[in-house]
């Protein structure tokens, strides 16, 4: 996501020099996502993005929540392990290391 509003924020800017409304709108693009774009995306909970084991984010409001994710987590590698057995075997000989 944050790829996609860097590249739409440089495309505004160089339009920009033809029209300088474009550069207000490039900033408000990245006002808006530094807003609620990173916060949005830092809480969702699921396999690809958000607060998993181990990825720093702020501590949850209740132990609930945290309980929700990391039996969340714990499904989702259950899942690649079964799914992937030979690949998670080598990261396991490679952690091991």
């Amino acid at each position: 996501m944050g790829t996609i509003v860097m590249s739409g924020t440089v495309v505004l800017v160089i339009l920009g020099f033809g029209n300088h409304v474009y550069w207000l709108a490039a900033v408000a693009v990245l006002f808006l996502y530094l807003q609620y774009g990173r916060d949005s995306s830092a809480q969702s909970g699921g396999p690809g993005g958000g607060a998993g084991a181990g990825s720093g984010g702020p501590m949850p409001g209740d132990y609930r929540s945290y309980r929700d994710r990391r039996d969340m987590q714990a499904k989702w590698e259950r899942r690649y392990r079964r799914e992937r057995p030979l690949e998670s075997r080598r990261q396991e000989r490679e952690k091991s290391k």
